[in-house]
């Protein structure tokens, strides 16, 4: 009996891909909110840590979803490389962070910019990477200058839920 559980646990879920889609877009809201809420963290710095993080485990998901193998390193330098490549996003996102080192006001500031900013990457990394994964694509064959664009429209339309929720 045993037995049978193990070889019942070992089969693999075969998704639908509009089941999978549907699990795929259900991650990246739900991570896109983890790494809002992350911008409610009053101490400079650590919040963008924080972000990150949450973007590094939506992809872990996400690749686990369309298995694709996952790797901490070229996951962390995928995604530098696509939100490093959107500079006005990165410069308004580390102000708002460094703003919470200002007494009362810059806090305030930056707690009120920092989640939506958060938000709109998370959701726009976990898009763009869901275009990616059912395209076939992995880590190891991420171009963000092909996405760039794809990005940046992402972008504005998670800032737009972001400021809606």
């Amino acid at each position: 009996m045993a037995e049978k559980a193990a070889e019942e646990k070992a089969q693999p879920v075969v998704l639908t891909e509009e089941e999978r889609l549907a699990k795929a877009n259900e991650v990246v809201r739900n991570y896109a909110i983890g790494t809002a809420a992350f911008g409610v963290v009053p101490a400079p710095g650590i919040d963008l840590i924080g972000m990150t993080s949450v973007q590094l485990a939506m992809l872990h998901k996400l690749s686990t979803i369309y298995d694709v193998k996952f790797t901490k390193s070229l996951a962390r330098n995928a995604t530098a490389a696509l939100v490093g490549g959107g500079i006005p996003f990165l410069s308004a996102a580390t102000v708002a962070s460094a703003l919470k080192a200002v007494p009362f006001l810059g806090t305030y500031v930056a707690v009120l910019a920092q989640p939506a900013l958060g938000g709109a990457v998370g959701y726009a990394v976990g898009k763009v990477f869901i275009q990616h994964f059912e395209s076939g694509g992995t880590f190891l064959t991420f171009d963000p200058n092909k996405v760039r664009a794809y990005y940046e429209e992402l972008l504005a339309e998670g800032g737009q839920k972001a400021q809606a929720a």
